[in-house]
């Protein structure tokens, strides 16, 4: 068994509408509120970050998946959306939607294209950060894989 750590440090002056820093290995950028919460928007926000995170470990879960079903990969996108609800002043992560778009090369068989679908749904089940959030925020898949023509 392995255990990994990984460190944040963060920079806050102090108050709400400042901005502050952070950096975690490469990552390394600065941080404050967004303008949709009357925030200055300056770097990244939570928001931004959740989505990030559930966003980048559930592409490169399946490319790792597709990778060791040797299933003939063309191209691979993904576009994510992160829905944030705000009742009575209290800021709720409802849901991430996930847009995969996943094309196989032209003579991929129909029983890789059904293969595929199905990693598409498991990457998210697989994905570490989607298994964190589970039963807090909900998850969805808009899938859409295909050959290339």
């Amino acid at each position: 068994m392995a255990t990994h750590y990984f460190h944040l440090h963060a920079d806050w002056p102090g108050g709400r509408n400042n901005v502050g820093a952070i950096e975690a290995g490469n990552l390394k950028t600065k941080i404050s509120i967004p303008p949709e919460m009357e925030g200055p928007g300056i770097g990244t926000n939570p928001d931004e970050m959740l989505l990030g995170a559930a966003s980048t470990c559930y592409i490169i879960t399946l490319a790792a998946m597709i990778e060791r079903a040797d299933l003939p990969l063309n191209e691979m996108d993904l576009e994510s959306i992160g829905v944030v609800d705000v009742t009575d002043g209290v800021f709720t992560y409802q849901k991430i939607i996930h847009k995969p778009r996943v094309v196989l090369a032209n003579h991929a068989t129909e029983r890789q294209l059904a293969q595929t679908k199905k990693l598409v749904e498991h990457a998210e089940k697989s994905c570490m950060i989607s298994r964190a959030v589970k039963g807090n925020v909900t998850l969805e898949l808009e899938a859409n894989v295909s050959r290339s023509v």
